[in-house]
């Protein structure tokens, strides 16, 4: 795994490098100068989807002993900067996160099915978000390379997300396991607890509907966050697109980094599927390459501090149950006395007491 990860990576790398070279650095430059305010306001709004992720994340705990709000925010932001920045798969930062929650003192159980109902809601409103931008697509340009691409990809994805759901739901214990061992391996998967619970907690969080209903509620609109980044860096550029057409742009270069989940932060993936978007409205490929360097440098503003946080994550201590207080030292002298004292009898049967002068001559008769 770590062998296909890497060479994804120099593959990625090499993509991005002739790309920018065959359009030329300078014109990418000066495209990325003319976004200007642009470009921070796609840093902060980055920022704000990050943050409203987490939001999502906290939506689908039990009210009784989830984690404090600032917690799943804290978290969301050291899953972001892991799985952009780190050559792993995207997933890895969420284990990661699910991991770190153990330390707060949740249980392993209820972090893990959390984190796995996070990722669906997620993948379902992902999935959505890819059908609405295909949907303006067509309405908008009609049939097309790019059309009939996006929807074979849709055709792949649906049965996978139905799949993913299914397992959750009806069992699949050793094929979960046998993915999270492989992604994480047995130290982080022993922290998500035994695959018993994990699935008890997963049946109490998919019985709330409202509160996944949230999840996914949320997650909608953090995906049109992400829409606004488009719409405005492009206008910063100088380029007159529609919010339909930024939806379109987002939608469907989101679809090509999840299905270049492999590749570490789908390096070259992103930048051709941008030119090629681009391309339907006109719009050049340094613009388009452009665009993808302003989301790398959110990418890495907001990934940074992930990271940090992450750092600092891991150097606090485990919260635990507060352990039995020692038990008093035994006074063995005392047990001891208490051993040679004369029985204590109740008065109901202690010995009656005979005076000395007393006289039994009455008891000698009987006798």
């Amino acid at each position: 795994m770590k062998r296909l990860t890497t060479l994804a990576l120099i593959a990625g790398l090499c993509t991005v490098v002739g790309l920018f070279l065959s359009s030329g650095v300078e014109d990418v430059a000066a495209a990325v100068v003319s976004a200007g305010w642009g470009a921070l306001f796609v840093v902060v709004a980055r920022a704000f989807a990050v943050a409203w992720a987490g939001l999502g994340w906290f939506a689908i705990f039990p009210a009784a002993g989830r984690p404090s709000l600032g917690t799943c925010v804290n978290l969301r932001f050291v899953r972001e900067g892991i799985n952009t920045l780190l050559p792993v798969a995207q997933v890895g930062g969420d284990l990661i996160a699910a991991r770190l929650l153990v330390k707060r003192g949740l249980t392993g159980a209820l972090s893990g099915a959390s984190m796995l109902v996070d990722l669906m809601t997620q993948a379902v409103t992902q999935f959505l978000f890819t059908v609405a931008g295909l949907a303006a697509l067509v309405w908008l340009v009609g049939d097309g390379p790019v059309v009939r691409t996006v929807a074979g990809g849709l055709a792949i994805a649906a049965p996978a997300l139905a799949a993913f759901f299914i397992i959750q739901r009806r069992g699949g214990h050793r094929l979960i396991q046998g993915l999270v061992n492989r992604f994480a391996g047995g130290r982080e998967w022993r922290a998500l607890g035994a695959i018993d619970a994990l699935y008890a907690e997963l049946r109490r969080l998919y019985a709330a509907p409202l509160r996944v209903g949230n999840g996914v509620l949320i997650h909608s609109v953090g995906w049109l966050i992400g829409t606004l980044e488009v719409y405005v860096a492009l206008r910063c550029m100088g380029y007159s697109v529609t919010f339909t057409e930024a939806l379109i742009i987002e939608s469907l270069a989101q679809a090509v980094r999840g299905a270049a989940f492999a590749i570490p932060g789908a390096l070259g993936a992103q930048e051709g599927g941008l030119i090629a978007l681009c391309a339907i409205f006109g719009i050049p490929m340094e613009a388009a390459l452009a665009l993808s360097l302003v989301k790398r440098l959110a990418d890495l503003l907001v990934g940074v501090p992930g990271l940090i946080l992450w750092h600092v994550a891991e150097g606090r201590p485990e919260l635990k149950e507060p352990e039995a207080a020692p038990a008093a030292p035994i006074d063995l002298s005392a047990r001891l006395g208490a051993v040679l004292q004369p029985p204590v009898i109740h008065p109901a049967y202690a010995y009656v007491s005979i005076p000395a002068d007393s006289d039994l001559g009455d008891l000698k008769k009987c006798a």
